[in-house]
C-alpha cells in the first residue's frame, strides 16, 4: 500500500470528503484544508509528497498559492495537481506556467483522480517509462536520446534535429504524460526573454513530428494547453 502523504486544498466540503475517502482507500495519508492562507504553514508542518490544489479558492486563490510554493526552495519540488472547472483552458495554462505539474477538471472520476496522483508520484520517485542507461542517455518508446552527443535515433536509425528540436524532444521525453504549455516550452528552450509566439512553438512541434516519422505520434497535442509525450 502507498504511504505517500497528500495535502488536499478545496473550499467545497463534498469535494474534500470525496477526495479524502478515495485516496485513503488507496493507502495514501491525507490532510485536508479549505483556504489558501493555510497552505504554506501546513506544508511546512505536514511535509506532503503531493498537493491537490483547487484554483478557485476564496481569499488567496490557487494561482497565488502555486506561485508561492514554486518560488520557495523548500517547496518548489513538491508536485502540484490543479483542480479546475471544465473548459477553463486559460486557467489551466496559467497554472502550468506557474509550475503546476498536472490538472484534473471538475467533475472528475475518483478512479481518474487516484490514477493521476499515482502517476505523478511515480514520476517523482522514479521516471516511469524511461530507461536511463546513464545520466546522458534516455530510452523511451522507440527513441534513443544521447544528451551528451546531442544525437537521436528512432528504431536505431539516426535522426537529424536542430538544437531547438532536440531540446524540445528531450524536455517532453524526460517526463512522459506531463503537460507543458507553449510558454513553458519556450522558457525551457530559450529562456524567459526570448521573443516568441505560440505559433512558433507549434511550427517546431510539426517539424519535430515529421522528422521522427512513426515515432512522431508520441508527441501529443493537449487542446488549449500545449503538448505532452505519450505515456
Amino acid at each position: 500500500m502507498a504511504k505517500d502523504k497528500i495535502l488536499v486544498v478545496d473550499d467545497e466540503e463534498d469535494i474534500l470528503d470525496l477526495v479524502e475517502y478515495n485516496l485513503k482507500q488507496n493507502g495514501y495519508k491525507v490532510s485536508c484544508i479549505s483556504t489558501g492562507e493555510e497552505v504554506l504553514e501546513t506544508v511546512h508542518s505536514y511535509k506532503p509528497d503531493l498537493i491537490l490544489l483547487d484554483l478557485m479558492l476564496p481569499g488567496v486563490d490557487g494561482f497565488d498559492v502555486c506561485k508561492d510554493l514554486k518560488s520557495q526552495p523548500e517547496t518548489k519540488d513538491i508536485p502540484v495537481i490543479m483542480l479546475t472547472a471544465k473548459s477553463e483552458d486559460i486557467d489551466v495554462v496559467t497554472g502550468l506556467e506557474l509550475g503546476a505539474d498536472d490538472y484534473i477538471t471538475k467533475p472528475f472520476s475518483p478512479r481518474v483522480l487516484v490514477a493521476r496522483v499515482r502517476a505523478i508520484l511515480r514520476k517523482k520517485n522514479k521516471s516511469s517509462g524511461i530507461e536511463k542507461t546513464s545520466d546522458k542517455i534516455i530510452r523511451v518508446q522507440d527513441i534513443l536520446i544521447d544528451t551528451r552527443k546531442h544525437t537521436v535515433q528512432v528504431n536505431d536509425q539516426p535522426i537529424d534535429l536542430t538544437f531547438s528540436e532536440f531540446r524540445l524532444l528531450q524536455l517532453l521525453a524526460e517526463r512522459p504524460g506531463w503537460v507543458f504549455s507553449r510558454y513553458q516550452i519556450v522558457d525551457a528552450l530559450r529562456g524567459e526573454d526570448y521573443p516568441v509566439t505560440e505559433r512558433s512553438v507549434d511550427v517546431q512541434v510539426v517539424g519535430l513530428r515529421k522528422k521522427l516519422g512513426s515515432a512522431g505520434k508520441y508527441i501529443q497535442t493537449v487542446r488549449g494547453v500545449g503538448y505532452r509525450f505519450k505515456e
